[in-house]
């Protein structure tokens, strides 16, 4: 046990919350602190909370999307748009696209951007599913909403080539977003107007 900690289980409870992305030790042991102060019904609620959230949380078998059931309560709407699909590379990403109120269609999550430098390739996206859900019929634009940098650049090209010879419209969100932004960080009034006034892609890098 480390000196400056009185307890091996504070020691432990730190080093694990300080494994979170954006958390350092400082932040963690305050964390750790402000749960000790707490009666056990919250501690035990915030904790059942997290094993539930990760034994229990399913993917939308249609768009990939975090779910409470097989299919995500966007694909099952009959209220949208089923001939629209706009690709993201996030979670995050459909949030921040259904905050705008500015899109009614469906959506495919691919699990991140094509990026050789961490050795992630088309194979370890969902690509694949999109490409078949495209030929499957009933997809009548794709719309491509990655980040405006050289990994979602690199990706929207990909994906263009394996759909271009499909009866299917690919558009690009329209440059509000900046380059290099992500989308998660642009605020909704430019993000919804990106959607609104998207473009055709034409397949350039």
């Amino acid at each position: 046990m480390s000196e400056q900690y009185p307890s091996q289980l504070l020691e432990k409870a730190v080093n694990e919350f300080s494994k979170l992305p954006g958390i350092g030790r400082k932040t963690a042991m305050r964390l750790v602190l402000h749960l000790l102060r707490q009666d056990d019904a919250t501690v035990d609620a915030f904790g059942n909370s997290i094993m539930t959230l990760k034994h229990e949380v399913k993917y939308c078998h249609v768009c990939h999307n975090i779910s409470d059931t097989e299919t995500c309560n966007i694909c099952s709407n009959p209220l949208r748009d089923s001939t629209s699909v706009c690709v993201v590379e996030s979670i995050r990403d459909v949030m921040a696209i259904e905050a705008t109120q500015q899109y009614r269609g469906l959506y495919h999550v691919l699990g991140g951007v094509i990026s050789p430098m961490e050795s992630i390739g088309p194979s370890d996206l969902e690509i694949q599913s999109l490409i078949d859900r495209v030929k499957a019929g009933g997809v009548k634009e794709v719309i491509l909403a990655l980040s405006t940098t050289m990994e979602g650049d690199t990706t929207n090209f990909f994906i263009y080539r394996k759909l271009k010879d499909e009866p299917v419209k690919i558009s690009v969100l329209a440059r509000g977003v900046s380059v290099g932004d992500e989308l998660q960080y642009t605020d909704e009034i430019t993000l919804g107007r990106s959607i609104i006034n998207r473009t055709p892609y034409t397949g350039g890098l």
